[in-house]
């Protein structure tokens, strides 16, 4: 498959559609909302994170199958009109049970979002450009997660009620939508022989693809897990409030953001595969620090430059991914956004580990197993 020659007005509206695509992290600070809205426990309430990420696992490998026969513009454009209806939910009707419903459709646009917009990339971009494209579209993806707060408390202040944001980001889907339909792009022709789940599964068969997709479990683990033990560690070993503790995942989200705005242009220019080891040492070596930190200044630092190394990593393992099977990228894609379903299972593992530690020990041991499996895929050439 060749992309077309590099049009900035076809790329434009593709990589927006990543803003869209950080949508999924408004569950994190949303649930908190409806939490003291409805007087929910902590169980019932974190329900909602599960109706996002739970579509991950069962809908990626058939969005990949699917796409083969709708392609992957309109398939993006599928996962668009769900998303628009699931941010219209919750202002129509606002109770518990319309916001399990709205962010189940969130869940499942943003999945199908997901299995088809980075596939696209490759239609827009040379193949060279192909790792430091995605990146830039992480770093727009980045700046949706890091806006989003700041989008609901405008909402909450001008509006009088938090759940107005929704019809905002039903109205930036639809502008990011109505852009991409109007923008021509060339799609490889379609597969003539369909693909079965058993099919997409047997890629894993390949030992380099099984390796760079329990590289994406990994990241997800790791990203999902500082942001859910940062605001525990500093609450254990500085004291801090909830409420003070917090601002440690600003911290990860801001110098996140700053690592794929810096990646995107130095991916452009330099070696992924040193990029990648280079990032993975300094992560690990932060990971390590991090068991023996007891100041808030110190652990600050540490989740900062995790954020910071870890920021182009999902990026560097999807584009690793479809080079090696270029042919089935669709499939590739749906293979390898299934492991974002790390988010949901890394966490589970650092409780129980927690438990068994007594502290949040336990949890940066879990985290730091993940990173030490991705810089042995660092270290190793053949996969990046």
């Amino acid at each position: 498959m060749k992309a077309e020659k590099f049009s900035i007005s076809k790329a434009a509206p593709v990589l927006f559609a990543f803003f869209i695509m950080g949508f999924c992290d408004i569950v994190g600070f949303s649930s908190n909302y409806v939490r003291q809205d409805f007087g929910l426990s902590n169980t019932t309430a974190n329900f909602l994170p599960f109706m996002v990420f739970v579509w991950f696992f069962i809908f990626s490998i058939p969005t990949g199958m699917i796409m083969n026969k709708l392609g992957r513009k309109r398939t993006v454009q599928v996962s668009n009109i769900i998303t628009i209806i699931a941010m219209t939910i919750p202002f129509i009707g606002y109770n518990f049970y319309s916001c399990l419903a709205a962010f189940a459709l969130l869940g499942i646009g943003n999945t199908i979002l997901q299995v088809s917009l980075n596939p696209l990339v490759s239609n827009v971009v040379a193949p060279q450009r192909l790792t430091s494209s995605l990146t830039a579209g992480q770093f727009i993806k980045a700046i949706s997660s890091f806006s989003a707060p700041f989008i609901a408390a405008f909402a909450a202040s001008y509006f009088g009620k938090w759940q107005s944001m929704f019809p905002i980001f039903a109205a930036i889907t639809l502008l990011s939508a109505l852009w991409l339909q109007l923008t021509p792009i060339a799609e490889s022709d379609k597969p003539a022989v369909s693909t079965t789940v058993a099919d997409v599964l047997k890629l894993l068969k390949n030992r380099t693809i099984l390796l760079l997709f329990l590289g994406i479990v990994c990241v997800v683990g790791v990203d999902v897990g500082i942001n859910t033990v940062t605001p525990r560690i500093l609450m254990e070993r500085c004291g801090l409030a909830v409420e003070d503790a917090n601002y440690g995942v600003s911290v990860y989200f801001a110098c996140r953001t700053v690592g794929s705005f810096i990646g995107a242009f130095l991916l452009a220019r330099f070696s992924s595969a040193k990029f990648f080891k280079i990032s993975m040492l300094l992560m690990t070596a932060a990971l390590g620090a991090m068991f023996f930190s007891g100041n808030k200044i110190q652990i600050l630092v540490l989740v900062g430059v995790i954020g910071f190394a870890i920021a182009n990593v999902f990026s560097i393992l999807f584009a690793s991914a479809i080079r090696q099977l270029h042919e089935k990228t669709n499939e590739i894609s749906g293979l390898m956004i299934t492991g974002v379903a790390g988010g949901a299972v890394i966490p589970l593992l650092m409780g129980v580990s927690t438990d068994l530690a007594g502290s949040q020990t336990g949890a940066v041991a879990v985290i730091s197993l993940c990173a030490l499996y991705l810089l042995y895929c660092a270290l190793n050439k053949r996969f990046i």
